[in-house]
């Protein structure tokens, strides 16, 4: 590759808090031509400010503000818009990349046939796997076994494969996370981008269905290693698991609807709304319960003086 391409780097941030810094430094730090799309669907205003005017001092850096919080996949879908990259990065804002990264994704797509899209080894901050970074394609039974811990009695249903031995090379996976995928935009517009039903999970899963039923390729490139903080968007456990519940249900009804028979799909939906009901359900009972015996330790010890 005699000059490397430009990359749009997309990134969607949401109350990211202090690591935001971090991973806008590292992307700006890359040794290949980038440039930054930072989409804020919501910051306080303080934050936005400072932004703006990182954005008018950095060229490399645009930021798209102003349209409140649309959600996860529209925000991608807008910066990707924006991007004037021959590739696309879609980027968490919680995630460090080391400087060599891009030019490592550039030398490892070059001999692939396209469509292709590639992900990296997203690690947490003790240099654990994370799980979403390879994946299988989630089906109704990935989605049963996940559910319910079988993965053990039924292996070739497996959703998450970050156990497995990493690879020695870059190896096709089906499926990648969100956090981090990297293809050309013309490839990304060819499967229509992110689905906008989605607001925030699933999309990710979504994309790479789509992708592969476009007869792309989607690959886990073991040495480029990326460090996902994660844990700091203060978006509430109730939102999430809410918008987690929609997306399964979406994702689901829309890309199994044709080959499933509907009563299956429907269970499918009751077991989703009913593990909603157990997660916001039970941390109240703890909490109930913690309240119980805290009133009951002061009125022992207020019985005891």
């Amino acid at each position: 590759m005699s000059q490397i391409p430009l990359t749009s780097v997309v990134m969607v941030s949401f109350y990211t808090g202090d690591v935001l810094d971090r991973a806008i430094a590292s992307v700006l730090a890359q040794t290949a031509p980038v440039e930054l799309i930072l989409v804020d669907n919501g910051n306080p205003p303080e934050i936005v400010e400072k932004l703006k005017k990182q954005a008018e001092a950095e060229p490399r850096l645009k930021l798209i503000t102003g349209h409140g919080n649309v959600g996860f996949s529209k925000a991608c879908n807008l910066g990707a818009k924006a991007g004037k990259g021959l590739f696309l990065l879609f980027l968490n804002p919680d995630s460090i990349l080391k400087p060599d990264a891009l030019v490592r994704l550039m030398h490892r797509a070059q001999p692939l046939k396209r469509p292709f899209m590639l992900g990296a080894r997203v690690q947490d901050e003790h240099g654990h796997d994370q799980r979403g970074c390879r994946r299988a394609i989630l089906t109704p039974a990935a989605a049963f076994v996940e559910a319910f811990h079988l993965e053990s009695y039924f292996p070739q249903h497996r959703l998450n494969l970050h156990r497995d031995p990493i690879p020695e090379k870059t190896s096709p996976v089906p499926a990648i996370s969100g956090s981090f995928m990297f293809l050309l935009a013309a490839d990304f517009w060819f499967v229509k981008g992110f689905d906008e039903g989605y607001f925030l999970h699933v999309e990710d899963l979504d994309f790479c269905l789509r992708f592969r039923r476009a007869k792309g390729e989607i690959y886990f490139v073991p040495d480029v290693v990326v460090t996902h903080i994660g844990g700091t968007s203060e978006t509430t456990s109730k939102f999430l698991e809410e918008q987690k519940a929609k997306g399964f249900m979406r994702y689901f009804h829309e890309n199994f609807g044709h080959s499933y028979p509907q009563p299956v799909l429907w269970a499918l939906d009751a077991a989703i709304l009913t593990r909603l009901a157990l997660k916001l359900l039970i941390p109240r009972f703890h909490g109930w319960k913690d309240a119980k015996l805290k009133a009951l330790r002061e009125r022992t010890t207020k019985a005891v003086k």
